[in-house]
């Protein structure tokens, strides 16, 4: 049996990370979920609980989610990490920076 997947969510908007912390609590393969509101916080728990998957919002305080992504992908390269954000411009950026993947928050479920 395999063990189940730690989540972090770093979003700077509260209903947002409640939301995402909803989801996989449904799923018997999702263990614990985090929820951190900036950049740094994201960064600083990574290294803390080392999570599976890292739910990364692109514009946050302290530290954008760009740079965290850049900063957890070079410590912990096995760490996947997916950004959000509502401007898909922001794809290219988020994969640049070590994404694993990149969803638009405005796209429908496909």
């Amino acid at each position: 049996m395999r063990k189940p997947i730690r989540v972090l969510i770093a979003d700077d908007q509260l209903r947002a990370r409640k939301s995402l912390k909803a989801l996989p609590s449904t799923s018997p393969c999702v263990g614990k979920t985090y929820e951190v509101g900036d950049g740094r916080e994201a960064v600083q728990l990574a290294e803390d609980l080392q999570p599976d998957i890292v739910l990364m919002d692109v514009r946050m305080p302290e530290l954008d989610g760009l740079k965290a992504t850049a900063e957890i992908k070079a410590l912990w390269p096995e760490m996947r990490v997916i950004v959000r954000s509502m401007y898909a411009q922001y794809c290219e950026e988020a994969l640049t920076a070590g994404a694993d993947a990149f969803i638009a928050k405005g796209d429908a479920p496909g």
